[in-house]
């Protein structure tokens, strides 16, 4: 037996050895002191522990996590904020209002973490006043000084330090005069008294005032810039920037995670992107206990860990999907972690101990803000990603799309030239979005087909010109059509502007009347709210008929049916009021809608017309339909105001806060 095993005093030096190592390895890890207390007093409770056990398996794990973990490793970031907007404008076309905000973001970030802490020096002998300020001067503090107390009480009325250095005894205002007015201006300041005739009474009383340190002359430089820096090293942590959380709302291939990519790249730290659709799990974002088989830490602290640095940006993808479930609520998790005056301290249940994520800068996208619950919504900053024009996606086809698709497909001895027409071809008939996927995948569909001609035995001297007809020889018959432009005027039927979380869309209202019991019938998959919306519209026309010249029994017998096309996808929303009103009075008037006039508003049965949201989508939807006439809530000025020069300048925009205002124009 003994062959097989080893003596157990050998066992005891290997033993001993590995917990040995295993605090050294503690050691070296630069953790901050409460946590390597910690650690510590785990390795000593590891070397009393079986090695046979699981207990000790789970405690190495765990200490080797821990010594891994970048508690002292990050990336400097680059402040330049030239270098910020250059890199946000070669990436991305359009977007200005983004960019600004990016920009401003940054701009707090670069001043924040650019700023010397200020010193003010109080002593009434030249010699030591100038002395003290070369001395705080040159460990990197902004300095200013102060011939008597009298002067400083005068620069503590205007000017916020982060520091009083003070002598003791002076004319008119003493030391301890200073350190009450201070201390009475910002009770967290730090005031550091010095003086030639310091007893044990006067540190006393100093202490019990507030003072930071009693220094006695003379003055020991080194006893000086340890006290300053002890003295300033709570306060270097608030030089963080702790600005809002950026989140970045729009439809599907609007570019915001692309945006977040940049961010990181003009800041040069590492990108960490978290995609939390779906997540249901807690544990997913906190982490397990260590009691549990197999547990790890959230995906936070994991990514920290692979990034190697403890101030990467975060990216949390499609926040707006997070799903809950009996294992916790995700949402309220990132609570903590969003949240810039509780992240210091994020507690990980795995780690179990504070890891400072103050440091780390968070992004989040979402498709529509309606999902996510208050209390987080409440801890960020929304940007919205309206969507693109059609000159603003031909940009960008020409200056991103088309040379990224050529190259990937391997057409760069051979590029097709793809020409305007070609290309607006592809938007108009080929996409409808109101971001770029759609757009790139036809662009890239188009590249693939060509380099199969090319393989094929087409001459490869001349490069082929991509024309509309070329467009739709490639990618067959055009998939959408100008609804509008195409479309007859009609009784009964208008054309309505919706939102959706993939971007603008024009819907068609329909309405008919026949014989029947005074029923409205409402279909075509209709929420809550656009049901009442009809009714409220009906009730509106009932009351109102000898406005229009209805007759007041023309319920009285019939049914009237509301219908909005495309039965099988979901609608809700206030928007429908307006269109739907309208097309009952074209029904019962007889008068026949304008189909190149849509329609957006929220009707009350009074009349007026209450604003709505997702103006800029519902534009860019009618522009791209063929729509000529827009009608919105007077209230929605504002929102109008960031409409592109070259949209305005095609549709004609009506504002009207009664509906009375609009219905000779709406009607032919």
């Amino acid at each position: 037996m003994s062959f097989f095993k080893k003596p157990e005093k050998e066992e005891e030096i290997e033993l001993s050895l590995e917990i040995e190592e295993i605090r050294k390895t503690v050691l070296d890890a630069k953790m901050p002191s409460q946590v390597e207390k910690i650690a510590l007093k785990e390795v000593d409770k590891l070397s009393k522990t079986n090695p046979s056990t699981a207990e000790y398996t789970i405690a190495i794990n765990y200490l080797s996590y821990l010594a891994t973990l970048p508690w002292d490793s990050h990336t400097e970031d680059c402040l330049d904020i030239n270098r910020a907007e250059s890199v946000l404008n070669q990436e991305h076309y359009g977007l200005d209002e983004i960019k600004d905000r990016i920009l401003e973001h940054l701009a707090v970030r670069i001043l924040k973490l650019s700023r010397k802490h200020h010193v003010l020096v109080v002593d009434d002998e030249k010699i030591a006043r100038k002395n003290l300020e070369h001395v705080i001067a040159k460990e990197g503090y902004q300095v200013t000084s102060a011939a008597s107390g009298v002067e400083a009480l005068d620069f503590l009325e205007h000017i916020r330090f982060d520091v009083i250095v003070t002598d003791l005894k002076m004319e008119k205002v003493d030391g301890m005069a200073v350190l009450e007015k201070a201390k009475e201006k910002d009770p967290e300041i730090a005031v550091i008294m010095v003086s030639g005739y310091a007893t044990v009474p006067t540190a006393i009383e100093a202490m019990r005032k507030g003072s930071y340190h009693f220094i006695s002359k003379p003055l020991k430089l080194d006893e000086i810039k340890a006290t300053l820096n002890e003295a300033l090293a709570k306060k270097k942590t608030q030089l963080e920037s702790k600005g809002p959380v950026l989140c970045f709302v729009g439809p599907p291939g609007t570019g915001k995670t692309s945006l977040g990519q940049s961010i990181a790249r003009s800041l040069g730290r590492k990108f960490i992107r978290i995609s939390l659709a779906g997540m249901k799990d807690e544990a997913e974002i906190r982490g397990h206990r260590r009691s549990y088989v197999g547990a790890l830490p959230g995906r936070i602290i994991q990514e920290i860990r692979r990034a190697e640095s403890n101030n990467p940006l975060f990216m949390l993808d499609e926040i707006d999907k997070i799903g809950q479930d009996f294992k916790g609520d995700p949402a309220s998790a990132l609570l903590e972690v969003l949240d810039p005056e509780q992240n210091a301290h994020f507690t990980d249940h795995y780690l179990d101990i504070p890891f400072d994520l103050s440091k780390s800068m968070f992004i989040t996208t979402a498709n529509t803000i309606d999902p996510i619950p208050r209390a987080l919504l409440d801890r960020l900053e929304t940007l919205y990603l309206t969507g693109y024009t059609e000159n603003e996606k031909e940009n960008i086809a020409f200056k991103y799309l088309i040379p990224k698709e050529i190259d990937a497909a391997g057409l760069s001895d051979f590029p097709p030239i793809f020409t305007q027409g070609g290309v607006r071809t592809v938007i108009r008939e080929y996409t409808r979005e109101a971001g770029l996927r759609n757009l790139q995948r036809q662009i890239s569909s188009i590249c693939r087909k060509t380099a199969r001609q090319f393989l094929s035995g087409a001459p490869k001297e001349k490069s082929i010109h991509i024309t509309p007809e070329i467009v739709e020889k490639l990618l067959g018959p055009p998939k959408f059509h100008l609804e509008v432009t195409e479309a007859k005027d009609m009784i009964g039927v208008t054309t309505g502007l919706a939102w959706t979380e993939t971007g603008g869309q024009i819907i068609f209202i329909e309405a008919a009347k026949m014989k029947g019991k005074g029923r409205l019938i409402l279909t075509g998959s209709l929420g809550d709210v656009m049901k009442e919306s009809a009714e409220a519209a009906l009730s509106y026309i009932r009351s109102n008929t000898t406005l229009y010249n209805i007759s007041e029994d023309f319920f009285n017998g019939q049914d009237i049916h509301i219908h909005v096309p495309a039965g099988a996808i979901p609608k809700d929303g206030p928007s429908a009021g307006l269109p739907i009103v309208i097309a009952l009075i074209s029904l019962l008037t007889q008068r026949p809608c304008r189909r190149d006039t849509a329609l957006s508003g929220e009707l009350t049965l009074s009349g007026r017309i209450l604003p709505v949201g997702g103006i800029k989508e519902k534009i860019l939807a009618a522009h791209q339909g063929g729509v000529k006439t827009v009608v919105f809530p007077g209230k929605n000025e504002p929102d109008l105001s960031n409409i592109p020069e070259d949209i305005h300048n095609d549709l004609k925009i009506i504002k009207i806060d009664k509906l009375n205002e609009i219905v000779d124009l709406a009607l032919i």
